[in-house]
């Protein structure tokens, strides 16, 4: 039976214009993304209660990326786990394969409302041709 890893990490950054928040969340080495707009800059309590609130009701990316293979390491040294932990506290922004899985997200919508749009496109114009249609019929009828 193989063990299931869950982890999920929540990174807020500035990215110009807003606070956003990205949550990233791994189970069985399948990475699932969400970005979540904050807006004005979030406090600790905010932040806390957007957990608490909300965290259940995400919706993560439907489409789940690979994540390479962990390196198996022991809970090791602490003064190097807080030198990592500081580090990884200094970091802009998500990881790399997280950017990439938004981007892939944003281009599937694309996708998706693309070929809606000319679905709708098209039967707007079938309407439009059949009430043409329909009125060529009356007028020749002579009503």
């Amino acid at each position: 039976m193989r063990k299931s890893e869950v982890s999920s990490t929540l990174t807020v950054y500035h990215d110009g214009q807003f606070w956003v928040g990205v949550v990233e969340h791994v189970e069985n080495d399948m990475l699932k993304v969400e970005r979540v707009v904050f807006g004005a800059e979030p406090s600790n309590e905010e932040v806390y209660t957007w957990v608490l609130e909300r965290w259940s009701s995400l919706r993560l990316s439907a489409e789940a990326e690979p994540v390479g293979p962990r390196v198996g390491r022991l809970p090791g040294n602490p003064k190097r786990r807080a030198r990592e932990a500081a580090k990884a506290m200094h970091q802009r922004g998500p990881s790399t394969v997280s950017q990439l899985a938004l981007a892939r997200e944003r281009e599937r919508v694309k996708d998706e409302s693309r070929s809606e749009r000319a679905v709708r496109r098209q039967d707007e114009a079938r309407s439009r041709w059949e009430g043409r249609c329909e009125r060529k019929r009356r007028k020749h009828r002579g009503k």
